[in-house]
């Protein structure tokens, strides 16, 4: 799991591959919006990033 690279905590979210496209829709059927340790799971097929969507590297090269 991705971890802060501040504080080494967890941030919340995972990235999971699977080989089928079915599989991959089984998954999000069964554990989107399921519970786990109290808080609801939020299960989903990753977008790419959008270029220019870059927020830290805007305000470094902007001179703010």
């Amino acid at each position: 799991m991705p971890t802060d690279r501040e504080t080494g905590r967890m941030r919340g979210f995972a990235f999971v591959e699977m080989m089928e496209d079915a599989q991959e829709d089984a998954a999000i059927e069964q554990l989107d919006g399921a519970e786990w340790m109290g808080r609801p799971l939020r299960v989903n097929k990753a977008k790419p990033k959008e270029e220019g969507n870059r927020g830290a590297d805007f305000n470094r090269n902007s001179g703010y």
